[in-house]
């Protein structure tokens, strides 16, 4: 006899009236754990004249997660896997959702995931308009939990590669990785010294990289996600956002790097005008290539953590909206300027110089992409989305003096304010 939840998965992947969600189980340990799913719903519409596909990967892993929210993780796990076990939190946003659907007073792990997915369409949508090729769309699952839908355009007329992807994991916590996260999160045993054997937790995120074919035109990466914990009745516990948008051009145009930036300081400042200066700061320092001595890109904003301490959820919910919904305008009026612009092959070659640079920090640095690729079963594919189609590497390479070149180097070595 079918599962309660099996049955509430079903009569949802039926309905027409509400979306769907995606809930996983996700074990990074030997024992697998009995398994309880809901149906995914992309929103994507698959049209096999345009190139558009949804494709389900049964031995996909939850590599996207593992890169959009690895940096949570990578730092609750150094001595004990995390063990995410199909938790009841999982059943009961099932049967909310096939009663109600997604509404202002649904949990907020709801309201973000759906918001996610929203904003994957609109941002895919959005690229493919410049560049006049369509995204492949995959939604993958497995059997061991995990799951997400990762949006790749490679070869493109405009873009060598872009990637959007969503991931959304529902699990269990084991006693070590909550002491470790109680030192940044005192509520996440409700107020209480008592440690419990588990916890449930939700995580769901949003992340996104573009490299543009044409050497004028800057990569761009943007991360929105979530994390919340539950007690066993379903009621949440510790919950924080994190997340931001950084530039990474190889020729610089100070134009484009003040758009972005004062796109990204309107955002911030409509919620608090302690934030821009904050998170600026936090991305110039996050995204240093220390073995190199000098930052990924010109900045941007970058948080992590931001929980009751800083703002209230439903606050924190509408910072990270309007700044999930400033992506399209930070960059599209900025990439329309650049893409066509002629180049050398002198320039090209310097782009893919500076695409070294980039292949370096994501894989020498970066927290999410360090966790995924050491997590068994990882989907490697969706970890390595960020990566460029082509980069290279030269012997002590330094640019010409009073170059472009050595003017953006002497930038990338101190980070400038831009607006």
């Amino acid at each position: 006899m079918a599962s309660p939840f099996r049955q509430a998965a079903r009569l949802l992947s039926q309905s027409k009236a509400h979306p769907q969600l995606h809930t996983t189980s996700f074990s990074f340990v030997a024992k697998t754990p009995r398994i309880s799913q809901r149906g995914i719903t992309t929103g994507f519409k698959s049209s096999g004249a345009s190139g558009t596909t949804a494709t389900y990967i049964p031995w996909a892993a939850a590599g996207l997660v593992a890169t959009s929210l690895g940096a949570y993780w990578y730092k609750m796990t150094a001595e004990e896997p995390i063990r995410m076990d199909p938790a009841s939190l999982a059943e009961r946003d099932a049967q909310m959702m096939r009663e109600s659907g997604v509404t202002e007073q649904s949990p907020m792990r709801l309201r973000m995931e759906e918001f996610i997915k929203e904003q994957q369409r609109l941002i895919v949508q959005g690229l493919e308009e410049v560049d006049g090729k369509k995204f492949r769309i995959d939604e993958w699952q497995r059997k061991e939990g995990g799951g997400g839908i990762t949006c790749v355009l490679q070869d493109g007329n405009v873009f060598e590669k872009a990637g959007v992807g969503v991931s959304v994991v529902y699990g269990s916590l084991p006693r070590a990785a909550i002491e470790k996260m109680r030192v940044n999160h005192r509520n996440i045993t409700g107020g209480s010294d008592t440690i419990p054997e588990k916890l449930d937790f939700f995580a769901a995120g949003l992340s996104l990289v573009v490299h543009p074919s044409n050497p004028m035109a800057p990569t761009v990466h943007c991360n929105y996600r979530y994390f919340e914990t539950a007690f066993p009745d379903g009621t949440s516990g510790a919950w924080w956002f994190g997340g931001g948008a950084d530039l990474t051009p190889s020729y610089l145009f100070d134009e484009d790097a003040i758009h972005f930036h004062r796109t990204l300081k309107d955002v911030c400042d409509k919620h608090d005008k302690e934030y821009f200066p904050r998170f600026k700061k936090w991305c110039d320092e996050y995204f240093f290539n220390k073995h190199r001595g000098e930052s990924r890109g010109i900045g941007g904003i970058f948080f992590d953590d931001l929980d009751e301490s800083v703002s209230d959820r439903d606050n924190t919910f509408a910072f990270v909206q309007d700044g999930l919904r400033a992506f399209l305008p930070s960059y599209i009026p900025i990439i329309n300027r650049r893409k066509d612009m002629p180049f050398t092959p002198e320039e090209k070659e310097w782009q893919q110089l500076r695409r070294g640079k980039y292949v370096e920090f994501n894989l020498v640095h970066d927290r999410g992409t360090a966790f995924g690729l050491n997590s068994p079963g990882a989907r490697v594919e969706s970890i390595l989305m960020s990566l460029p189609r082509t980069a290279s590497w030269q012997y002590m390479h330094e640019p010409a003096p009073k170059s472009r070149e050595a003017r953006l180097t002497e930038i990338l070595r101190t980070p400038k304010e831009w607006v």
